[in-house]
């Protein structure tokens, strides 16, 4: 099966297939980090952004279960929604919001959890759509 990333540029070393990791901005004048990356500092305007990696780990801040379809532009996989959990991940410099790859019996704030991809969706012509996730950290790698 053929798959590929949702957006090349969340990802820092996207292109090369190598151990994925997200990729931020950092504000030169004020230090702020976002994700994803922008042209502009959201806290001072006034420093240049430079691209700037996260870390893979980090620990969910928040979480909610998204029970229902959300709006478009969203796709849901090959035979509807299902529910999923999103949240907020605590990455040190920056809050992620990302869908949470954990099980609903183990999910919670401050769950230690690690950088992975899902599938979200399948394109016309069968091409698995990976985004990006967040799994429990002592998970291995599927």
């Amino acid at each position: 099966m053929t798959t590929r990333l949702i957006d090349d540029s969340l990802f820092d070393n996207a292109a090369d297939g190598a151990s994925l990791r997200l990729a931020g901005a950092r504000c030169a004048g004020c230090g702020t980090v976002v994700f994803p990356r922008q042209d502009s500092c959201p806290r001072c305007s006034e420093g240049p952004m430079s691209a700037h990696v996260l870390p893979v780990s980090g620990r969910v801040w928040s979480w909610t279960l998204q029970a229902f379809p959300p709006k478009p532009p969203y796709r849901p996989p090959t035979g509807a929604h299902r529910p999923y959990h999103v949240g907020y991940v605590d990455l040190g410099e920056v809050l992620v919001e990302a869908r949470l790859a954990v099980p609903r019996a183990r999910i919670r704030i401050g769950l230690p959890v690690r950088l992975t991809t899902v599938p979200a969706y399948h394109d016309d012509d069968g091409t698995e759509v990976l985004t990006f996730a967040f799994r429990p950290e002592e998970e291995e790698e599927r």
